[in-house]
C-alpha cells in the first residue's frame, strides 16, 4: 500500500540532434522536494518521521555522469551542457561503430557483460566525455574525478557529498555499463583498458540490498526527514520493478510502459545469452551474501517518449492522457504505421541508423488516426522483444504482466492484449518500480521490516484484459508494421561523434583489438 507520494517531471533538454541531457543538480533538488513534500503528508497522518527505518533509491539506468569529488560539482564544458548523458542520447554513434569495426566478425555479444555495443550503454559514453571534456580529463589527472550512473550521483549526496559521500552502486546499475562482469560481479579490468576507462574512478558495487550508509543534511535542504535514516538499497528501475512485480521465479517476466519500454524475464542464477537481440543483464542481488539473480532483456527506445513528442514537438494532444481520448474516437489507425525510431530502433534490432516514420498516411488521415497509430507502435514494439523472447527460453510466455505509467491508458493495454492474442495482467497498485524499491529496502539485513520469501508474498489485486480480435487480424496488422521497420532502417549516416566549436576528439581508440569480443 502506498499511503501518499509526490513526483516531480524532470526537464530533459535536446541541445543538438540525438543528444539528450538532465540536470544533476534538478535530479537531487526533485530527490529531496519528494521526501520532503511525502514527509509532510505522513506528518497529516500523525505518523512520526524519525519512524522511517530506511530508504531505498530505484533509478534509471546507464545515463552517464562524472562528478568533482572535492567540489561536489557535475564536470563539463561551458561551451555545451553535457552534464548528464541519458541513457537515449546518440552521439556516441561514431564511437560505436569505430568499436564494432575494429571486432573482427562485428559480432554484437559479449559474453562478459551481455550487452552488444550501442550508444544505449554508460561505457561509451563515459569515454565521450574524456575525450571531448577538458574538464573531466583534467579532474581525472588530478585524482578528483568520480563516475557514476544516476543511483550512484543520488547515494553519494544523500549520504554527504564531499563531506564524506558513500561512492557506490549496485550490481542492476553497474550490469548496464558495459565495464561490469556478469560473470565476476566486479569491474573488469581488461573492459576498463578496452573502453581506456580509469577504473580509479568508478564506484564501489555493491549488493541490491544493504546498508550503504547514513543520510545526512546536505548543502540542497535541511530536512529533519533524513536525519539518522539509513539508505540500505539501490536497485535500477527495470529490476526494481521485476521485483514489485514479484517475478522471484525462473521464466517469470513483466513488461513496464514508461519512456521506453522493458521486457524482463527472469532466468534465475546463471546468464543466459540471447540469440535472439536482447540483453543479459544482472536483475538482482538480495544481500551481500546473496546470489545473483540474472534476466534477459528486451529494450525499447521509444514507448511514452512518443506521446511526449505528439504534445510538446507537434502540438497534436495537449496532455498526456488526451491520446487516448483521441485514439478511442476512431478506433483505428486507418492503416497508417507509426516506427518512433527516435534514437535508432533498440532490441532486437541494435540499429542506430534507424530513424522515425510514418507510413500510409492519406488525405483522410488526422490527428486521431495517428494518435491510434502511436499507441499501436508501443504494441507492436513489445511484440517484436516477446517474440524474441519466446525464441530464446523456449517456453512462451501465457500472460503479460505489467506496469508503468502508460498502463493507465485503458485503450493501450487493450491493444497491447489484441496485438499479443493473449491476456495483459496490469496490477491495481500502479507504482511497481516504487514497491520494488520499497520490498528490498525493508529487507535488507538490519532493517528485516519483511521478508521476500515466496510464503511471505501478499497477494496482488490485478485487472486481465483479454484479446478481443482474432489472431489473423493481429498477424496482418503486426506484418504491415514490420514491413514499416524496414524502411525505417538505414536512414541516418554516422556523424562524428563531437563537432564542438575548439575541440578535437582523441582517438584513444586506435589501439583496440578483438580479446574481449567473442563468437556466441
Amino acid at each position: 500500500q502506498t499511503p501518499f507520494h509526490h513526483q516531480v517531471e524532470i526537464t530533459q533538454s535536446f541541445p543538438r540532434e540525438g543528444w539528450v541531457e538532465e540536470d544533476p543538480k534538478e535530479i537531487m533538488q526533485s530527490v529531496y522536494e519528494c521526501m520532503e513534500r511525502t514527509c509532510e503528508k505522513l506528518c497529516q497522518l500523525n505518523i512520526d518521521v524519525s519512524d522511517i527505518k530506511a530508504v531505498g533509491v530505484t533509478n534509471q539506468r546507464e545515463t552517464t555522469l562524472v562528478w568533482d569529488k572535492e567540489t561536489g560539482e557535475p564536470l563539463y564544458n561551458p561551451l555545451f551542457s553535457a552534464l548528464w548523458v541519458v541513457w537515449l542520447d546518440l552521439r556516441t554513434q561514431s564511437t560505436v561503430e569505430r568499436l564494432i569495426n575494429k571486432t573482427p566478425g562485428q559480432n554484437k555479444n559479449h559474453l562478459k557483460t551481455g550487452l552488444p555495443i550501442s550508444t544505449y550503454f554508460s561505457a561509451v559514453k563515459l569515454r565521450w566525455l574524456l575525450d571531448n571534456v577538458e574538464e573531466v580529463r583534467q579532474a581525472v589527472v588530478s585524482e578528483r574525478a568520480m563516475f557514476g550512473t544516476v543511483d550512484s550521483w543520488i547515494i553519494w549526496c544523500l549520504t554527504g557529498g564531499r563531506n564524506g559521500g558513500v561512492h557506490c552502486t549496485d550490481v542492476s546499475n553497474a550490469s548496464r555499463t558495459m565495464l561490469f562482469n556478469i560473470n565476476t560481479m566486479d569491474w573488469d579490468p581488461e573492459l576498463c583498458r578496452y573502453f581506456d576507462v580509469p577504473i580509479e574512478i568508478l564506484p564501489k558495487v555493491r549488493s541490491s540490498s544493504e546498508i550503504y550508509g547514513w543520510m545526512v543534511s546536505s548543502d540542497y535542504q535541511r530536512s529533519l526527514c533524513v536525519r539518522a535514516c539509513m539508505l540500505v538499497h539501490c536497485l535500477g528501475d527495470q529490476s526494481a520493478a521485476l521485483v514489485g512485480q514479484m517475478c522471484f521465479k525462473e521464466g517469470q517476466a513483466k513488461n513496464t510502459y514508461g519512456t521506453g519500454c522493458f521486457l524482463l524475464r527472469n532466468t534465475g542464477t546463471k546468464p543466459v545469452m540471447s540469440e535472439h537481440g536482447l540483453l543479459t543483464t544482472v536483475a538482482y542481488k538480495m544481500g551481500k551474501d546473496e546470489p545473483a539473480c540474472y534476466a534477459l532483456e528486451g529494450s525499447v527506445a521509444i514507448a511514452g517518449a512518443v506521446v511526449r513528442w505528439l504534445k510538446d514537438n507537434m502540438g497534436i494532444v495537449q496532455s498526456s492522457s488526451e491520446i487516448e481520448t483521441l485514439a478511442a474516437a476512431v478506433g483505428t489507425s486507418y492503416g497508417c504505421y507509426f516506427v518512433p525510431a527516435f534514437s535508432g530502433l533498440y532490441a532486437p534490432y541494435w540499429e542506430p541508423s534507424a530513424r522515425g516514420i510514418i507510413c500510409g498516411l492519406t488525405q483522410f488521415t488526422n490527428r486521431n488516426h495517428l494518435a491510434f497509430a502511436a499507441l499501436e507502435a508501443v504494441c507492436f514494439q513489445t511484440r517484436e522483444i516477446l517474440d524474441a523472447m519466446n525464441q530464446d527460453s523456449g517456453v512462451p510466455l501465457t500472460e503479460l504482466q505489467v506496469d508503468g505509467g502508460m498502463t493507465s491508458n485503458r485503450l493501450l493495454m487493450q491493444l497491447q492484449a489484441d496485438i499479443l492474442c493473449m491476456p495483459v495482467v496490469r496490477p491495481v497498485m500502479s507504482e511497481t518500480t516504487a514497491l520494488g524499491a520499497a520490498m528490498a529496502a525493508g529487507a535488507a539485513e538490519g532493517v528485516d521490516v519483511w521478508s521476500l520469501s515466496p510464503s511471505h508474498l501478499p497477494h496482488v489485486t490485478c485487472e486481465k484484459f483479454e484479446p478481443q480480435i482474432n489472431s489473423d487480424e493481429s498477424e496482418f496488422r503486426f506484418a504491415r508494421w514490420k514491413k514499416a521497420v524496414q524502411k525505417a532502417m538505414n536512414w541516418e549516416t554516422t556523424e562524428p561523434s563531437c563537432n564542438c566549436p575548439g575541440m578535437q576528439p582523441l582517438d584513444s581508440l586506435s589501439y583496440l583489438t578483438s580479446n574481449f569480443l567473442l563468437q556466441l
